[in-house]
């Protein structure tokens, strides 16, 4: 649908600034505040919503104007899947939860980026995280989880610029559509 219009500088501003982050309702509150703050501070839509995978995604909401009759849905198209720490993943890796992301992330989008907060490559290549997951399988099991589920992997030391980074990752992903 998007790809069927030609949008003035003017109309791609407003329907990119019109695009609504959706939640996991599964995400919880203590672990996420600082990325919904910042959705508020910025003035950033959002409303919560369980999503069959990942913890964002987006829809742009219902503008005639622009030629957009209902609320449009891109929860099949792309995600984020986030982890709050190098401890979260590894646990995640290394534990019976591995099966469960592993279908999981058969089933994600074509789109799809695993978001890992307040760590680095460098972090996991060296063991700097609090579990016993040995460093050589971590950095396996993350490489080969981007080659077998095309997931690239994002490192965010600094969790402060999450939410930045989802509305961005969102916004010019629906930009490259609607160009």
């Amino acid at each position: 649908m998007f790809g069927r219009y030609k949008y003035s500088k003017t109309e791609m501003d407003k329907l990119l600034k019109s695009i609504t982050v959706l939640v996991d309702t599964r995400e919880h509150d203590e672990k996420n505040d600082h990325i919904l703050q910042f959705f508020d501070a910025k003035s950033i839509p959002w409303k919560k919503m369980k999503l069959d995978q990942g913890d964002y995604s987006f829809y742009v909401p219902k503008d005639e104007e622009l030629g957009i009759i209902r609320d449009t849905y891109f929860d099949r198209e792309i995600i984020v899947e986030r982890k709050n720490s190098l401890e979260e993943i590894s646990g995640n890796l290394s534990s019976n939860d591995r099966s469960r992301i592993k279908t999981e992330l058969a089933l994600a989008p074509p789109k799809k980026i695993l978001l890992i907060e307040n760590g680095s490559y460098k972090d996991m290549a060296l063991g700097n995280y609090k579990t016993q997951y040995d460093k050589k399988s971590f950095l396996g099991s993350i490489h080969s989880f981007w080659h077998e589920f095309d997931l690239p992997v994002m490192f965010m030391p600094d969790r402060n610029f999450t939410g930045l980074f989802i509305i961005n990752y969102f916004r010019y992903y629906l930009r490259g559509l609607i160009k």
